[in-house]
């Protein structure tokens, strides 16, 4: 875990409450953490913090995070959840329900490279 990371900045008790107060408040929407791989040209994203409705898909998420962080047409651009790819037609929701953190986020790291090497094709 890089030491500028959301889990390493913010105590579990924190994060864990800071994720309920969002569900109860939005129910129909996902939190989401969304950092930079160690090791990728890309650049930072400007904020790390989002709420993305439930019915997105994340091809519409990867959209999301390649204009944040102004990525030009021609780079390509991952986004990984716990360091696996998942496919592009899935449901956030459905991402959310099988990989959120102990804290109730979930976690997306995004990088220029496919540096994981693993695809999900279960969902």
């Amino acid at each position: 875990m890089a030491k500028n990371s959301f889990k390493f900045e913010h105590p579990l008790e924190k994060r864990q409450a800071e994720s309920s107060r969002i569900r109860e408040k939005y129910p129909d929407r996902i939190p989401v953490i969304v950092e930079r791989a160690e090791k990728t040209d890309i650049p930072d994203i400007d904020k790390k913090k989002y709420l993305v409705p439930a019915d997105l898909t994340v091809g519409q998420f990867v959209y999301v995070v390649r204009k944040r962080v102004n990525l030009s047409a021609e780079k390509a651009i991952f986004v990984f959840v716990k360091n696996i790819l998942p496919p592009t037609a899935a449901l956030l929701s459905t991402i959310y329900e099988d990989n959120k953190d102990e804290d109730g986020f979930l976690y997306m790291t995004y990088s220029g490279e496919n540096v994981f090497g693993l695809r999900c094709t279960t969902y």
